[in-house]
């Protein structure tokens, strides 16, 4: 599986931005898709994940009522869409698949990641 990350971009506080990771390869609708980020000198977060039906999704604490992960199995391509940002919400963020399907927090689980785009909220 192949990701690439894109949607990144300059955005003021309270605004928005929706990242895109389209996928290549057959088992797209069998893998759960990962976001994270990780901001300058600081380690990688986990942001959001859902499960390969599409059917649960999680969040971090952080992020919760202001970003919604979505799929679109017949685009291959999983989705963060992300309101009221803050400043705090500037990283890179990276897209990922995990092939059991069930995602989660860890890094570790996902065995696929796109390359990151950058997203800049600005004070």
């Amino acid at each position: 599986v192949q990701l690439q990350a894109s949607g990144g971009g300059l955005v003021q506080a309270g605004g928005s931005l929706r990242l895109s990771c389209a996928a290549s390869g057959r088992t797209f609708s069998s893998y759960a898709m990962g976001w994270f980020r990780q901001a300058p000198g600081k380690e990688r977060e986990f942001v959001a994940s859902i499960k390969w039906s599409g059917s649960t999704s999680s969040y971090s604490d952080s992020v919760k009522g202001r970003f919604t992960v979505s799929r679109d199995h017949a685009k291959n391509t999983a989705y963060l869409q992300m309101s009221s940002l803050k400043p705090e919400d500037t990283a890179v963020y990276y897209c990922a698949a995990e092939e059991i399907g069930l995602g989660g927090f860890s890094p570790g689980r996902y065995e696929y990641w796109g390359q990151g785009t950058l997203v800049t909220v600005s004070s």
